[in-house]
């Protein structure tokens, strides 16, 4: 093996429904599949199905179908036609009673072999990539929800900026999450299936007529588990570069998580912490972490993969690419085993995560008070003007003090105006899951209901 993940933390224990054993094992399903289709409109006998399903064990619930299989011969044979296809038609050819053979790959090309394995595959591993995300989703709306209310300070260019709560940004993760995983819904999986050049001419031969031909693509479909395509996409490569999008969105949005994570447990600021792993080899007081660490490594991984997913389809010419076809499989699995990684770890990171509602009410006070410098300056600008209010904010000392010692200040409320609290806005709402809609009604309530 060549990367069992030494290199890609990320990805350990994640590997396994993208693996050289389960695609192989869906090449088999794909061409045993077009048999099928093949009996279903009538063309060819039931027998063939029946002993070819058996052969195969396509019928059984557990199982490999590419057993007995020589895999090493296969790989090394893949490479004088520049894809598995060619050789894996042959070695299934020859398992397979002589009345029954002609049967195997009948009509069809290699990518459409190949596209249909890779789409069987991707669905497969979305599967439990959705399913993570979803889990990560629901920890950070619960955190939201559960922090709606206490305060820390907001962060922008890397500076304390106004008030915020806990919820309120945990609620940013879940939004984040929550559309990537929408966009996952919305996946399309087709089979491929077009014959030598995308034309089906070959079928139109071998079933005699165009409908059934016509027809031929979407019962190919059903037989494999995946959506009936509109057409063929040999050099249409949008069911792949849709699903890249979508993967770099969900690993996008993991990602965003776990750079605030990673910011937050900082020693100084230690707002958040991971409840689980973490130690250094050298540093005994340190707790790192580390799945915030791993799920970055694979955010900053995906933008590029994805980015030759967009390249190979933009390059995909004729009715069949030379080498842009081809540098799609490698970039896929390791998209999706990203993608794997890094949504388990978030899900498994949201769900152990401590907050430390003390340091974040203790860090939102260290500037003392002008963390609600947007709130003083409508107050106090009208009654001091602009130039004496840039005194008053002026070094690092408390504001609560001089803002006592200003005669136009004595009718305000000191310590009501400097309350983070009091200038939190919409935050516990939107922490809470409302949205824009009702506006009037929190406004209704005050600053900070």
């Amino acid at each position: 093996m060549i990367d069992s993940g030494l290199l890609s933390p990320v990805t350990v224990g994640h590997d396994a429904l993208v693996s050289d054993a389960l695609l192989l094992d869906d090449l088999v399903r794909a061409e045993c599949a077009l048999v099928t289709a093949w009996v279903e409109l009538g063309v060819a006998p039931r027998e063939a199905r029946t002993q070819i399903d058996r052969v195969f064990g396509i019928q059984e619930k557990y199982g490999s179908p590419a057993r007995g299989l020589d895999r090493d011969r296969l790989i090394a044979e893949s490479v004088a036609g520049g894809n598995p296809v060619i050789p894996l038609v042959g070695m299934l050819r020859d398992k397979v009673r002589a009345e029954h053979r002609s049967w195997i790959h009948r009509g069809a090309t290699s990518q459409d072999i190949l596209d249909t394995a890779l789409m069987m595959l991707a669905r497969r591993a979305m599967d439990q990539v959705a399913s993570s995300l979803r889990i990560a989703g629901q920890r950070a709306r619960e955190l939201a929800v559960a922090h709606a209310d206490e305060v820390a300070a907001a962060r922008t260019l890397t500076q304390h900026a106004v008030p915020t709560t806990i919820g309120a940004r945990a609620a940013t993760w879940a939004r984040g999450i929550e559309r990537a995983s929408k966009r996952l819904d919305d996946l399309s999986y087709p089979a491929q299936l077009g014959g030598a050049a995308g034309t089906l001419a070959s079928f139109v031969q071998i079933a005699g007529s165009e409908e059934a031909a016509a027809a031929l693509p979407a019962v190919y479909a059903r037989a494999v588990g995946l959506d009936a395509p509109e057409a063929p996409w040999h050099v249409t490569r949008w069911p792949v570069t849709e699903l890249g999008d979508a993967l770099a969105q969900a690993i996008d949005a993991v990602g965003k998580m776990a750079a605030d994570v990673s910011t937050l447990s900082r020693t100084e600021i230690g707002e958040v912490s991971e409840g689980v792993g973490g130690g250094s080899s050298a540093m005994p007081q340190k707790q790192n972490p580390a799945e915030a660490v791993l799920i970055r490594s694979a955010a900053l991984r995906a933008p590029g993969l994805v980015a030759t997913l967009h390249l190979a389809a933009s390059l995909a010419v004729d009715e069949r690419p030379d080498g842009a076809w081809h540098a799609e499989w490698p970039t896929l699995r390791e998209l999706l085993r990203l993608a794997l990684g890094a949504t388990r770890h978030a899900a498994s990171m949201v769900s152990h995560l401590r907050i430390d509602v003390d340091a974040a009410r203790r860090n939102a006070g260290v500037t003392g008070g002008r963390l609600v410098s947007e709130r003083l300056r409508g107050v106090l600008v009208p009654l001091i003007g602009a130039a004496r209010f840039s005194e008053l904010l002026a070094g690092d000392g408390d504001l609560s003090e001089r803002l006592r010692g200003l005669p136009e200040a004595a009718g305000l409320d000191v310590d009501a105006l400097l309350d983070p609290n009091g200038y939190a806005g919409l935050a516990p709402r939107l922490a809470r899951g409302e949205t824009h809609t009702g506006v009037g009604d929190a406004a209704q309530g005050g600053a900070g209901a």
